[in-house]
Parts: C-alpha cells; structure tokens; sequence
C-alpha cells in the first residue's frame, strides 16, 4: 500500500525517472514551454520550481545544488543568469500547467508547461502589477466601503436627475418603481 507516499512513480525506476525530470528540466529552462503528458508536467512543476527558487540565490553552493540536479552546465548557467534575474520578484509559481487535448495514439492527457514570465500573452499589463508589493492580510474593510460608497451614491443622485422626465404623471410613475426597485 502507498499510504502517504505522494510522489508519482511514473512507471519508471528511481535512476529513470530523475534522469528523464532532469533533461525535462533542462528543455524547459532552454526553450522556456514543453507539450508533454500531464502526470509528466506536475511531476516536473515539483521538480523545478525548487531549482528556480534556489537559482535566486547566487552562490557557489546553490549552484552546486543546481547541477546536480540539471547535470547540464549550459543549462544551469542560464537558469542563474536570465531566468533567477526574470523571477526575482516572484514568491513562487514560477510554472503553469495548461492542459491539451489528449493524444491520438493512446488517448494520454496532454498538457504544455511553461515558465510564467516568459509567456507575452499573459504579462503584457502584468509586469507592472507584479512589481507592486501586495500584502496578504484581509484588512478591515472599513475604509474601502465608506470610501467606494460616497462616491456612488452621488453618481446615482445626478443620474435620477437628468432622467427625469418632463411629465409630472411620468414622474410620479418614474418614482413609485424606483421604490419598488425596478
């Protein structure tokens, strides 16, 4: 039984497996999106968001670390250079996980894994808002409503009085469904 074991074997032995993540890895760090199966993409998103976690931090021995993961050195050292310097800001998430459709030979659930940053589709108005430091508490709530309401209840005040119409019958009309909410 496998009670608690939360790492996905992918029917392959321990040497298999962490060489085809590694040279996964590696082809995602190079050309920056895969299209592969979508156990093999959530197996590598645990894989390499570490390695990029650790590649913000540039020193001898996390580069070391880094390499014994990848084993590519080219790979390694474009990790450090441009992506860890593209994510610096980033808390994490540095992957995504699109789903396609499934294979045609063996009907497999196919899925492209891609670095977050390097998609223009999505950050085109979102680099600015990434460099916006945003907190994660909830906050009171007091100040936004008094602040949002004020505003909006005077739009609605000028907007009953340009459309009011010129006909007193029309007007009393007007305002017996404004009081029923219509």
């Amino acid at each position: 039984m496998r009670h608690g074991k939360k790492i996905n074997h992918l029917g392959r032995t321990d040497s298999h497996r962490k060489a085809m993540l590694s040279n996964m890895a590696s082809s995602l760090i190079l050309h920056k999106r895969i299209t592969t199966t979508l156990a093999k993409a959530k197996a590598l998103r645990t894989y390499i968001e570490p390695l990029i976690t650790k590649s913000k931090n540039d020193t001898t021995h996390s580069r070391r670390t880094v390499f014994s993961y990848l084993k590519d050195k080219e790979t390694t050292g474009l990790l450090f250079r441009e992506i860890a310097e593209k994510v610096a800001n980033r808390p994490g998430g540095y992957t995504r996980i699109i789903k396609l459709e499934n294979r045609l030979g063996d009907n497999a659930e196919m899925a492209i894994i891609e670095l977050v940053d390097y998609n223009t589709v999505y950050t085109k108005g979102g680099e600015a808002a990434v460099a916006k430091k945003s907190t994660r508490r909830r906050g009171s709530g007091s100040k936004g409503k008094a602040v949002t309401a004020a505003p909006a209840a005077k739009e609605t005040a000028a907007f009953t009085e340009e459309a009011a119409p010129a006909d007193p019958a029309e007007n009393a009309a007007s305002e017996e469904n404004a009081e029923k909410g219509e």
